[in-house]
């Protein structure tokens, strides 16, 4: 196994200096929590297709410690914290590699090694309701965010300031220079993804050590709440976020939810990324159940433009697709199951189905089209011994005149385990 130890920046050993000095270490003691948490995930993509390699089959074991401090006492206080990330290989061969699950061997990028892993530290302090987290961060925000779909989460590192200080509003500004992929140990420069028909085309740099972030989200009242965030790979592209989102209580244990987004992006001198997507969602909820439509909608030269790896915030961002290819158009049917109404707490079934089309492939090649279904069964277990220990069923079949048909199953077990 091969763990990547990241730089401790100079203010993160001046926190861990404070924080063991004497009385007032108290609360950075009393306040801190570890846990660890397992995931055991099997994973099978069926490509339907007798060409190549016919399927990716895969089975590996995640551990993931995390611990956090408190802070130090007094107005400024100070924090450390820590995560490590561990992934084994349970079943694996080269004719079923390429699940996301496990990492590749250098010698050999057709296996997938024996196990993998990562470390990192965060510096964090706290003034009031500001904080600053530097060193590895999980942000989750609409121009960047990690993702945690496979074994192990993506990380970054970086600089994170957040403020609370105004009642309902929280603002946000940082800078990653550094990504640490789901499936890897090393730290990367970072570039954006052009998979599919996003024809986007890079110049002479294609990555970048330096992402900058800066926006807000203002909850006017319980029930409406607006977001601005700007997002930037430097020389590659640009982006201004948008979000609104109203839910409208109809009493009896029923709501109606508008969901409405916008995004422009433009390039930043190193592509041709011009984009702009727009996305709007209805949803209404009457007890355990809720039902779903959506449409989303791609204009510009290119498609949606967003970190290699990273989730993003397009509507129709699902297993597989995010339908966010060249002037594509697309719409959702969704229903969702919370079986507490009938008196399974626990157990929750969402199914949905996704259409999109009118894809720019190129002169003479028509337009492309794309569908996707999903359906995703879960239990977590509510009492006893064996109490959060989570089961969960994702399947996904989706087919295309442009992109590969796919099969997929995903089997996951998850169990987290507070150590303090």
């Amino acid at each position: 196994m091969r763990l990547h130890h990241r730089s401790v920046c100079p203010l993160l050993a001046s926190a861990l200096a404070l924080a063991v000095a004497g009385p007032a270490s108290a609360a950075f003691v009393e306040d801190s929590k570890a846990s660890i948490d397992l995931r055991n995930f099997y994973m099978n993509r069926d490509f339907r297709s007798g060409d190549g390699q016919s399927k990716a089959e895969e089975w590996a074991q995640g551990f993931m410690l995390k611990m956090e401090s408190g802070y130090t006492e007094g107005p400024l206080g100070f924090g450390l914290d820590a995560i490590g990330l561990l992934g084994v290989k349970l079943d694996s061969s080269p004719d079923r590699v390429g699940t996301g699950l496990l990492q590749s061997d250098r010698e050999a990028p057709n296996r997938a090694q024996d196990d993998y892993g990562s470390a990192g530290l965060t510096a964090k302090a706290r003034l009031s309701a500001t904080t600053l987290h530097l060193g590895t961060l999980q942000p989750l925000l609409p121009v960047v965010m990690r993702n945690d779909s496979r074994l192990l989460p993506q990380t970054f590192r970086g600089a994170w300031l957040q403020s609370k200080e105004i009642d309902g509003l929280t603002l946000d500004a940082g800078k990653l220079d550094r990504v640490n992929q789901r499936n890897s140990s090393d730290n990367e420069q970072m570039t954006a993804f052009n998979g599919g028909e996003r024809n986007i085309v890079f110049g002479r740099q294609t990555s970048s050590d330096q992402f900058l972030f800066a926006g807000g989200r203002y909850a006017w009242s319980p029930e409406l709440s607006t977001s601005y965030y700007y997002g930037g790979l430097e020389d590659i592209y640009r982006e201004h976020n948008l979000g609104l989102v109203h839910v409208l209580p109809l009493g009896e244990g029923r709501s109606f939810k508008t969901d409405l987004r916008y995004v422009h992006q433009t390039d930043d001198g190193g592509s041709n990324v011009d984009a702009d997507a727009f996305g709007l969602l209805f949803s209404y909820k009457h007890a355990q159940h809720t039902f779903s439509a959506s449409y989303q909608r791609l204009d510009g030269d290119t498609g949606f433009a967003y970190l290699s790896g990273a989730d993003n915030s397009l509507m129709h961002l699902v297993q597989i697709n995010d339908f966010g290819n060249q002037d594509e158009r697309s719409w959702q049917l969704r229903y969702d199951l919370d079986f507490a109404g009938f008196g399974i707490p626990g157990l929750s079934l969402m199914t949905r189905y996704l259409s999109g089309d009118n894809v720019e492939r190129g002169t003479g090649l028509g337009e492309g089209k794309t569908w996707e279904r999903n359906t995703d069964i879960a239990y977590v277990i509510q009492s006893g011994p064996l109490k959060n220990l989570g089961l969960r069923w994702r399947n996904a079949t989706t087919r295309s005149n442009y992109a590969s048909d796919l099969d997929e199953n995903r089997l996951i077990i998850s169990y987290s385990l507070p150590l303090w």
